[in-house]
């Protein structure tokens, strides 16, 4: 099934409006270059119950309308948390980055991640770059993103790509070509939260690219449902 989102493209020193259809939507696990690193944030899962993968990198699969630009989303219950990656979009034979969060239900990431996936909604910021422009420099680019928990709001994550598969390896791995596909979103991968992962009232997240000076940011509220049984 197709979704339809509307994007601002900033490229070639201008911005431009662009719908991108898309038709499927991965989310990319455990694409660390750095094997430690890797190891460490599937220790970090596995501390909250989390299996470890039965590959490195993995390729999940969740709705195509799970993905949103909207500043808000609502969830099941207490257990679920954001996690800045950076997303790939295919349209027209041409490569897009932008910026999202695998907003995520822990509590069923315990027993089922690709269950986990398709609980929650995936924020993504509506600006996106052309892959071609920044491909050069891409282990320059860096992720952060920010927790609001009790009012406070704190770095959650922060790294650069130089830390995960380059880019051109990360598509090739999950679909054997040197190009998303058109109509595809990939969500790339993250990094281990600072302070362990925790639930946030608000989470911001930014993908900057410090060569270019520029940045693409973005944040959404957590509105909880209740569980009633």
């Amino acid at each position: 099934m197709s979704t339809g989102i509307a994007f601002t493209l900033a490229a070639n020193g201008t911005t431009t409006p662009l719908r991108v259809p898309i038709t499927q939507a991965v989310i990319a696990g455990w694409t660390g270059r750095d094997p430690v690193a890797r190891d460490k944030h599937i220790a970090e899962l596995a501390a909250i119950g989390i299996a470890p993968p039965a590959s490195t990198p993995i390729y999940y699969r969740c709705a195509a309308r799970r993905l949103t630009t909207a500043d808000s989303i609502e969830c099941t219950g207490t257990d679920s948390s954001g996690e800045v990656e950076f997303v790939l979009l295919g349209s027209n034979g041409r490569t897009f980055v932008g910026v999202g969060s695998d907003h995520t239900d822990r509590k069923v990431e315990t027993y089922n991640i690709t269950v986990s996936k398709q609980m929650c909604d995936k924020p993504m910021a509506p600006m996106l770059w052309d892959l071609a422009e920044i491909e050069g420099h891409w282990d320059q680019i860096i992720l952060r993103s920010w927790a609001t928990i009790d009012g406070d709001r704190v770095l959650y994550q922060e790294g650069a790509l130089s830390g995960m598969l380059p880019v051109t390896d990360l598509i090739q791995r999950g679909f054997g070509r040197t190009a998303l596909p058109d109509g595809c979103a990939m969500f790339g991968g993250t990094f281990a939260a600072k302070g362990g992962i925790r639930p946030a009232a608000l989470f911001d997240y930014q993908i900057e690219d410090p060569v270019l000076k520029r940045s693409i940011s973005h944040g959404y509220n957590i509105i909880t449902l209740p569980v009633l049984g």
